[in-house]
């Protein structure tokens, strides 16, 4: 089957749902307006978050986005800021003002090495986030993010967990995707992990008749091959 047949289904969906809402990174106007432990997170000032962060009522300090000192951190991939606020006790599981997390924020940013720092200290693998009730496996599938997809799997992500647009992370790696290497990857990934590949969509269309009409060939093959109907 050809690609390009027919009209993406991601399109369709673009104009069927909500307006996309998707994570807020601070700002330069933001950064450089940050005090504190959110200046510290941001700058990887270590000294200052160890002297700050004895006062545990600053440890998880929100900026006017609902943005943690610790998610600071992720966003502007200071590891060592990341490690020191977590050893202090800093919350790994908040959410800022549109429910996102430093799991899904690592996992957006394509960032392995937050998203595995973040783990091992504790936070959850499969949280519910977003404004469309998702997780970060489902946000890593949409945007072929192939190492976080398969580090959130080893962490026991939920494989199945339906968000709000009633498409799990296997059907986003379709209908999200391109169709190329990396959405490739992903689905195979969750696949070989044991994901539902006959979870259907809100409409009653399955995944594999969703990679068919998009005309993505090795997508059908490896759903086919694993039992999809």
């Amino acid at each position: 089957m050809k690609r390009g047949l027919c009209l993406s289904l991601a399109v369709l969906a673009l104009f069927a749902a909500p307006a996309a809402r998707a994570q807020v990174p601070p700002s330069a106007a933001e950064y450089a307006s940050y005090e504190g432990l959110h200046a510290a997170s941001a700058k990887g000032d270590i000294a200052a978050i160890r002297r700050l962060a004895a006062d545990k009522n600053r440890l998880n300090a929100r900026d006017s986005y609902g943005r943690t000192p610790l998610m600071v951190a992720a966003y502007a991939r200071q590891y060592e800021s990341a490690a020191a606020l977590m050893a202090a006790g800093a919350d790994v599981d908040a959410l800022e003002r549109d429910r996102y997390d430093v799991v899904t924020i690592a996992s957006v940013a394509n960032d392995p090495k937050m998203l595995k720092l973040v783990l091992a200290g504790g936070a959850k693998p499969g949280q519910t986030t977003s404004p469309y009730d998702g997780t970060a496996l489902i946000a890593a599938a949409h945007l072929g993010h192939v190492e976080v997809v398969r580090t959130l799997i080893a962490a026991g992500a939920p494989l199945d967990h339906v968000n709000n647009l009633n498409w799990t992370a296997l059907i986003e790696s379709i209908v999200l995707g391109d169709g190329g290497p990396d959405h490739i990857a992903c689905l195979k990934a969750l696949i070989d992990a044991g994901a539902d590949v006959n979870i259907a969509d809100g409409n009653g269309v399955s995944p594999l008749r969703l990679a068919e009409r998009n005309g993505y060939d090795e997508m059908v093959r490896l759903l086919k091959a694993a039992g999809a109907k």
